[in-house]
Protein backbone atom coordinates (compact mmCIF):
# COMPACT_ATOMS: atom_id res chain seq x y z
CA UNK A 1 0.00 0.00 0.00
CA UNK A 2 2.88 1.95 1.18
CA UNK A 3 4.30 1.63 -2.57
CA UNK A 4 1.37 2.50 -4.13
CA UNK A 5 0.95 5.68 -2.51
CA UNK A 6 4.59 7.01 -2.92
CA UNK A 7 3.88 5.91 -6.78
CA UNK A 8 0.88 7.71 -7.48
CA UNK A 9 2.58 11.01 -5.52
CA UNK A 10 5.65 10.44 -7.65
CA UNK A 11 8.32 11.15 -5.10
CA UNK A 12 6.43 14.14 -4.09
CA UNK A 13 6.17 12.98 0.00
CA UNK A 14 9.54 14.78 0.63
CA UNK A 15 8.05 18.28 -0.18
CA UNK A 16 4.71 17.59 1.33
CA UNK A 17 6.63 16.94 3.85
CA UNK A 18 8.00 20.66 3.10
CA UNK A 19 4.72 22.37 2.55
CA UNK A 20 3.51 20.88 6.32
CA UNK A 21 6.44 22.64 8.08
CA UNK A 22 8.59 19.99 7.63
CA UNK A 23 12.60 20.82 7.83
CA UNK A 24 13.97 22.06 5.07
CA UNK A 25 17.37 21.82 3.59
CA UNK A 26 19.94 24.68 4.58
CA UNK A 27 22.31 25.63 1.51
CA UNK A 28 25.55 26.95 3.34
CA UNK A 29 26.31 28.80 0.50
CA UNK A 30 22.59 30.32 0.22
CA UNK A 31 23.72 34.06 1.01
CA UNK A 32 26.27 34.24 -1.23
CA UNK A 33 24.18 32.57 -4.19
CA UNK A 34 21.19 35.38 -2.84
CA UNK A 35 24.00 38.19 -3.16
CA UNK A 36 24.79 36.73 -6.42
CA UNK A 37 21.88 37.19 -7.67
CA UNK A 38 21.14 40.67 -6.40
CA UNK A 39 24.38 41.82 -8.07
CA UNK A 40 23.01 39.87 -11.41
CA UNK A 41 19.87 42.01 -11.10
CA UNK A 42 21.32 45.40 -10.28
CA UNK A 43 23.85 45.03 -13.58
CA UNK A 44 20.73 43.73 -16.11
CA UNK A 45 18.83 47.03 -14.82
CA UNK A 46 21.88 48.61 -15.55
CA UNK A 47 22.24 47.48 -18.91
CA UNK A 48 18.79 47.61 -19.52
CA UNK A 49 18.96 51.23 -19.00
CA UNK A 50 21.77 52.29 -21.13
CA UNK A 51 20.26 50.35 -23.46
CA UNK A 52 17.06 52.62 -23.40
CA UNK A 53 18.39 55.71 -22.85
CA UNK A 54 20.78 54.75 -26.22
CA UNK A 55 17.81 53.92 -27.90
CA UNK A 56 16.23 57.57 -26.86
CA UNK A 57 19.09 59.70 -27.50
CA UNK A 58 19.08 57.56 -31.18
CA UNK A 59 15.65 58.70 -31.28
CA UNK A 60 16.21 62.41 -30.11
CA UNK A 61 18.54 62.91 -33.18
CA UNK A 62 15.98 61.43 -35.80
CA UNK A 63 13.74 63.68 -33.85
CA UNK A 64 16.30 66.90 -34.65
CA UNK A 65 16.78 65.88 -37.81
CA UNK A 66 13.04 65.87 -38.70
CA UNK A 67 12.67 69.51 -36.55
CA UNK A 68 15.43 70.95 -38.65
CA UNK A 69 14.12 69.46 -42.20
CA UNK A 70 10.87 70.72 -41.72
CA UNK A 71 11.43 74.01 -39.31
CA UNK A 72 9.62 72.51 -36.66
CA UNK A 73 10.34 73.89 -33.03
CA UNK A 74 10.18 72.36 -30.11
CA UNK A 75 7.38 73.05 -27.33
CA UNK A 76 10.10 74.42 -24.66
CA UNK A 77 11.55 76.76 -27.58
CA UNK A 78 8.01 78.23 -28.55
CA UNK A 79 7.45 78.53 -24.83
CA UNK A 80 10.57 80.38 -23.80
CA UNK A 81 9.77 82.46 -27.13
CA UNK A 82 6.30 83.52 -26.58
CA UNK A 83 7.02 84.43 -22.93
CA UNK A 84 10.28 86.50 -24.44
CA UNK A 85 7.87 88.40 -26.46
CA UNK A 86 5.37 89.00 -24.00
CA UNK A 87 7.93 90.28 -22.10
CA UNK A 88 9.34 92.48 -24.24
CA UNK A 89 6.02 93.93 -25.12
CA UNK A 90 4.90 94.49 -21.69
CA UNK A 91 7.90 96.08 -20.62
CA UNK A 92 6.54 99.79 -21.93
CA UNK A 93 3.08 99.08 -21.73
CA UNK A 94 0.63 100.99 -19.43
CA UNK A 95 -1.28 97.62 -18.87
CA UNK A 96 1.12 95.12 -18.33
CA UNK A 97 1.27 92.85 -15.82
CA UNK A 98 1.53 93.71 -11.87
CA UNK A 99 4.90 92.21 -10.49
CA UNK A 100 4.21 93.30 -6.68
CA UNK A 101 2.30 95.73 -4.75
CA UNK A 102 3.62 99.07 -3.84
CA UNK A 103 4.30 99.45 -0.78
CA UNK A 104 1.77 101.31 1.44
CA UNK A 105 -0.77 99.23 -0.98
CA UNK A 106 -1.89 96.57 1.87
CA UNK A 107 -2.95 98.77 4.17
CA UNK A 108 -5.97 99.57 2.95
CA UNK A 109 -7.57 96.41 3.37
CA UNK A 110 -7.08 96.85 7.55
CA UNK A 111 -9.22 99.90 7.62
CA UNK A 112 -11.46 98.12 4.90
CA UNK A 113 -12.50 95.22 7.55
CA UNK A 114 -13.17 97.86 10.13
CA UNK A 115 -15.39 99.76 8.46
CA UNK A 116 -17.04 96.40 7.76
CA UNK A 117 -17.57 95.95 11.35
CA UNK A 118 -18.50 99.14 12.49
CA UNK A 119 -21.01 98.67 9.63
CA UNK A 120 -22.47 95.71 11.23
CA UNK A 121 -22.49 97.45 14.57
CA UNK A 122 -24.87 100.43 12.99
CA UNK A 123 -27.59 97.57 12.39
CA UNK A 124 -27.33 96.15 15.75
CA UNK A 125 -29.86 97.06 18.66
CA UNK A 126 -28.44 99.42 21.16
CA UNK A 127 -27.33 97.48 24.21
CA UNK A 128 -25.12 95.45 21.89
CA UNK A 129 -23.90 98.15 19.90
CA UNK A 130 -22.76 99.27 23.45
CA UNK A 131 -21.40 95.91 24.15
CA UNK A 132 -19.11 95.57 20.83
CA UNK A 133 -18.12 99.73 21.27
CA UNK A 134 -16.53 98.61 25.03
Amino acid sequence: MDFVMKQALGGATKDMGKMLGGDEEKDPDAAKKEEERQEALRQEEEERKAKYAKMEAEREVMRQGIRDKYGIKKKEEKEAEAQAALEANAEGSLTRPKKAIPPGCGDGEEEEEESILDTVIKYLPGPLQDMFKK
